[in-house]
Parts: C-alpha cells; structure tokens; sequence
C-alpha cells in the first residue's frame, strides 16, 4: 500500500512542477522583456572610447645650441615655466648690431639733410652761373651778326650755356634725390623715414630672437617624453619635446545607428579599463560634423566595385566633471567605456517616468 501510494504522488509532483516552470517561465520573459521595453533606447553606450588630451609639440622659434635644459621626463609645468635655453650669444650680438645699425642711419640721414642744403645751395649757383652764361651767348650772338667776334667766341659761349645746363640739371636731381630720402621734407623726423623705419624693424626682429633664446610652457601640462640635452643642437621648427596638456576629455566613437536620440549637453558615465567599478561623470559637449572614416587620408570610395554597407562611427567628445577622483588620475590614451542618458524612452510610462532634468540640460546647451 505504502509503495502504491509512493508511486503516485511522483507524477502528481512532477505534473505540479512542470505547471510552475511553465508560468514561471514566460513570465520571467514578459519581465525582462517588459523592463527592456520601457527603458530601450535610453541609453547609447559603446566601449570605443579613449581618453584624450591636446598634445602640443614644443619647437624653438631660433635655431641654436642648447645650453640649459630646465625639465626632465614627467615632469608637470605651469605656463610660462621655463623649459630650455638656447644659447643666446649669437642672438645678442644681433641685437649689438642692430643698435649700431640704427644710430649709423640715424647720422646718415641726419646727414643727408646737410646734404638737401648743399644741393640747394649747389642748385642756385648752377642756376646763376646759367643764367650769365645764357646772357653771354646772347651778346656773342649780336657781336657775331654785326662780324665783331669769331665764330669760335660764340661757339665757346653755346658749350658753356650747354654746360651750366648740365650742371643745373644734375644740381637738380640730387637735390631731388636727397629730398626723397628725407621722406619729401628736411625737417621730417627720424621716425617717420622709411630707412629708420627698414632698421628700426630689424632691431625689434633682433630682439625678438633673443626672447626666443628662453622657451617656455605655452600651457599647463606634463612634458613627455624627451631626449634633449645640453649641447644638442636645434634648427627652427625642430620638435624638442612633447607636452601634454592637464585638460583632458574622452573621445567616443559611437555607431551612427546609437545616435539616434543623442545631443549635446547629455549626461553620460566614463568608466576606465584602469580602474574598473569606478565612474566619472561627465557629459556630452561636442558631435563631430562627420563620420570617422571622412578624415582618413584614403576616405572610402563606395561608388567603385563591390559596394558593402558597413554601419559607421561618429566621434564624440565628452567632456569630464573632474579628471580625479579618490587619487585615481585619468591619462591620455587610456581605453574607456562610455554611456550616455540620452533620456528618451519608446513607452509611455518610461516618457512618463524619466528624468525631467535631462530636457532642461540639453535645451541649456543649445
């Protein structure tokens, strides 16, 4: 009797068991699927993200050897610290020289103003000296028609005519030429003409090559790295050291089909693969105007050959709250996942029940 009654409270366990899986189950799936329902689309995430920083390429302005360098590797500078000097003996006899130039045009055209008064005074005489001999060659012309002179007298007083003409012409053109370097006038100052101005111009070149001797931090940031030492020698434009700028953001690459209900302004959370479970916040500040692939050097060409549609990816830029958090210190080119709260919800009751701040900062960034 006790095993006939074991024997058929089995099934009825099992039938029972069975009932419970198959309410268990599909509602178990409308759960999930109903969560996942209301809050689809809400959120864009993608693991294509990094940190990023401005990287600037510190180059002198003069070519030289380097003297001094005042950095090392990793090291962190202000703007305006000094990073290294360029040996500036060179540069100041330059300016040495540059200072003699100026006060050597400054007497020179001081000069040439003694010079407009002589060409002045040279002007008149050779105007006078015309003028007496075009009277003479008037009176040898009446001698020589009443046969009183020789004909050589009166050709001696044309030559001498033509003479004085000639001179008052070249009298005259010096004193042209001289009134043009004083800039039209004698009594013009000396930083009004044009060869001071010419001289005046490459003294402050002079001087400002010799500034450039010292280079310094454009920005604050950290120096990378680096080999420079103290008797390498630098051309114009050379790249001596990286520095990395304290300012950082994160650069994600979303799919264009996870766009769809970002803008700018959104909230969103970095997390770094350094230190993982811990989140920045931060939020959306920029979307680039093209696709990643529109930069590339060789951009597709996809109305050539065999054309396959290949979903793209948008860069984004994401600005952070802070670049700290707890002592954990965020660097460039660290991988990052990022998410965005664009807010927006495919339900009525996930509409319903968002966020009402995420419209307010998106509508406060536009």
């Amino acid at each position: 009797m006790n095993d006939r009654t074991q024997n058929d409270t089995a099934p009825a366990a099992k039938r029972r068991g069975n009932r419970l899986l198959w309410i268990a189950g599909p509602l178990a799936v409308a759960v999930v699927a109903g969560w996942f329902y209301l809050h689809s689309g809400r959120y864009a995430s993608t693991d294509n993200a990094y940190v990023q920083a401005d990287l600037v390429t510190i180059a002198p302005q003069v070519g030289g050897r380097v003297v001094e360098v005042a950095v090392r590797e990793n090291q962190a500078v202000k703007q305006g610290d000094l990073l290294f000097r360029i040996d500036p003996e060179p540069l100041q006899i330059a300016v040495d020289q540059m200072e003699a130039q100026i006060a050597a045009t400054g007497d020179y055209l001081n000069a040439s103003r003694d010079s407009y008064r002589s060409a002045g005074a040279d002007l008149r005489s050779s105007e006078a000296t015309l003028r007496t001999n075009e009277a003479q060659l008037a009176r040898m012309k009446e001698l020589r028609a009443k046969g009183l002179v020789a004909q050589k007298a009166l050709d001696d007083a044309l030559n001498d005519v033509d003479t004085a003409r000639g001179k008052r012409d070249a009298n005259a053109a010096a004193l042209a030429k001289t009134k043009t370097m004083l800039g039209g006038a004698v009594d013009t100052p000396l930083a009004n003409l044009s060869g001071y101005k010419v001289a005046t111009a490459q003294l402050a070149k002079a001087r400002l090559d010799l500034s450039h001797s010292e280079v310094r931090a454009p920005i604050d940031g950290i120096i990378g790295k680096t080999h420079l030492q103290a008797g390498d020698y630098l051309n114009v434009g050379q790249a001596a050291m990286p520095l990395v700028a304290t300012t950082l953001w994160v650069e994600a690459n979303f799919k264009e089909t996870d766009l769809t209900n970002v803008r700018v302004g959104q909230a969103a959370t970095i997390e770094v693969d350094t230190f993982p479970g811990r989140k920045w916040k931060a939020h959306v500040s920029s979307i680039s105007p093209a696709s990643g692939s529109q930069f590339s050097v060789l951009p597709a060409q996809n109305a050539t050959g065999n054309w396959v549609k290949i979903v793209q990816r948008i860069p984004l830029r994401l600005s952070l709250d802070a670049a700290e958090q707890d002592g954990m210190i965020l660097r460039a080119g660290m991988s990052a996942d990022v998410e965005i709260d664009t807010g927006a919800e495919h339900s009525a009751i996930g509409r319903w029940t968002r966020p009402a701040t995420t419209d307010a900062t998106v509508a406060a960034a536009h």
